[in-house]
Order: C-alpha cells, then structure tokens, then sequence
C-alpha cells in the first residue's frame, strides 16, 4: 500500500466527524487530528506495530485512532466502547472512509471477558483521564490493554499521571518481560507542545 506521509494522514483524519454532544459522565473528548496522526504515525514506522496487525482501540469514541489505523493498513482493528450514541458516528465515519479492515463492540472495557485475553496484537487508547467521577479510569484501562495484548500497548495520558503509571509499570514488570510486551505512554501535555512522541518506556 501507499505510504502516507504524516501531513496527509493527519489531512485524513481531519474529516472524522466527532462527537455532536460529548457526555461529561464519560469523559468524551476528541482526538484531535494532529495528536492522532503523530501517535499513530510513530506507531507505524518507528514500531511496525499497525501494518498488517490485529488492533485494539479502547474507549474509541467516534473512532479517529480506529480509522487512522486502518488507513495505515492494519489487518484488522476493532473499536470498543460502551457508548451507542458515539459508535453510531464511528460507524458512520467508517463507511464514508470505506474501510473494511475495521469493526466495533459495544461493551464496558472494564469488563472484558478473558477469552479477550492475547488476542490482540497492539492495544491503542486515549482512555478516560479519571474525573472526580471516574478517578483511576485510566490506569483501570491500561491493566485491560496489558491483558489484552501480544505485543505493544500504546496510550496517551496527562503528564500529571506519570507517577501512577511508574507505579503500574513496577507492579506489572514481570507480567511485562514474561509477555515480552513493549509498553510506551504518551505524555499528553508534552504532546500538545510538540509533533514529536515521547516514549515513556523504552522496548523491552
């Protein structure tokens, strides 16, 4: 396939329609396009972890980094979400796409049956940063990701929760090596600053 360039997958991404009324109670935000295309574009050439792969999208919302990943040739990725307003859209944006190496559940991510377990190449996400409402959601979804993975989880997260990610990362380091999992965060508040990615683990 093509080889696309960061500008024009981040051009594509731009067309993704995205929430018509977010709901606060589920922390939906946006992706946006060029946060997106950077994680995405690291992912697929520095990492070769897209092309190619079985892929997972946890919390994927209206499905910028689902489309984004199969635009860049995954074999397969799969959106979860526990959302049917936002999968409707995710739908949606997948058929104007016309893509057919993309498919959706709805379900709680939390609450994943263990059949789920290693069935995934790589597991991406922007999860939930955890409100006062949902406090620790991300680090709920990171444990689901290393669960659900064969390879490499990669995830974006408020530089705020750096420390509780290194706490996770200790308590998971055997599970990690014995897996010969890669594990790489994205601090989003550097990202914001930056079009490069900053890993917040190297391979192991």
């Amino acid at each position: 396939m093509k080889k696309l360039k960061l500008k024009e997958l981040e051009s594509r991404l731009q067309q993704v329609d995205v929430f018509e009324n977010p709901k606060l109670l589920l922390e939906q935000y946006p992706t946006r396009p060029h946060i997106a295309a950077c994680m995405l574009y690291t992912i697929h050439n520095t990492f070769d972890d897209i092309e190619n792969k079985v892929v997972a999208d946890l919390g994927c919302g209206c499905g910028v980094l689902s489309i984004g990943s199969a635009t860049l040739g995954a074999g397969l990725c799969v959106g979860f979400d526990v959302d049917t307003d936002a999968l409707e859209i995710f739908s949606r944006n997948a058929e104007e796409f016309e893509l057919t190496n993309i498919d959706v559940i709805q379900c709680n991510v939390c609450s994943l049956p263990d059949r789920m377990s290693k069935t995934f190449d790589t597991v991406i996400m922007n999860p939930p940063f955890g409100t006062k409402h949902n406090k620790g959601m991300d680090m709920v979804f990171l444990k689901v990701a290393l669960q659900m993975a064969r390879t490499a989880v990669y995830s974006l997260h408020k530089t705020s929760t750096r420390q509780n990610l290194d706490m996770i990362y200790q308590h998971h380091t055997s599970f990690i090596r014995r897996n010969r999992l890669t594990l790489k965060w994205i601090l989003l508040d550097f990202l914001l600053k930056s079009s490069e990615l900053r890993n917040g683990l190297k391979p192991i």
